[in-house]
């Protein structure tokens, strides 16, 4: 979506850049918030009330997506992305909220890191509805803010510029990545063993 979604593509197609964008990043949070709150309110059932358990397991899956992360493992998952057909056939805030959606639940397209499992399995042992879907309307809002961000988008130029800034910043993406998985690693270590 990052070269999909911006001013220049939306005024290209006769769509608003602002209510393609705010539908988008609605998709995106709503999306996964409600993903969050039935993975939450699973976890009630899966979990109990057990804090050490819930911890001990948000401490395994974090430290196995450390790992994964870290030595660029392969990740399951679908080889699809969103459907690009909806751009010429759908109204902008239909697929903007529809693309928000999809990528929001972040297992319905390409997964690139195992920190996306890892958000889920997060919301699971909170093993409470609202606070898992405060945990997937974080993810889906993260999901959003490079399309949020494009706003400065107003030539093919700046497309591929911004698509390349991106690209450079991939390694340091993955740095941030597994340094966040292993502090959630080592924060549920701590609550697990009190």
């Amino acid at each position: 979506m990052l070269a999909s979604i911006h001013p220049l593509g939306e005024r290209a197609r006769h769509q608003r850049f602002a209510v393609t964008v705010i539908a988008y990043a609605l998709g995106s949070v709503l999306g996964a918030a409600a993903l969050g709150a039935v993975l939450g309110w699973l976890g009630r059932f899966a979990f109990g009330s057990s804090i050490p358990t819930r911890a001990a397991v948000l401490a395994g899956s974090a430290t196995v997506a450390v790992v994964v992360d870290r030595a660029h493992l392969p990740i399951p998952s679908w080889r699809r992305q969103v459907n690009e057909d909806w751009l010429a056939e759908l109204r902008g805030a239909i697929y903007g909220f529809g693309f928000g959606a999809q990528l929001g639940l972040g297992v319905v397209t390409i997964v690139t890191t195992a920190s996306v499992y890892l958000t889920w399995i997060a919301a699971t042992t909170t093993a409470n509805l609202v606070v898992g879907a405060i945990v997937g309307a974080a993810f889906g809002f993260a999901r959003a803010l490079p399309v949020m961000l494009s706003t400065r988008v107003r030539s093919p130029a700046d497309i591929a510029a911004r698509v390349r800034i991106l690209h450079s910043w991939d390694s340091i993406f993955g740095r941030v990545t597994v340094v966040s998985e292993a502090v959630v690693a080592f924060l549920a270590f701590v609550v697990a063993v009190q």
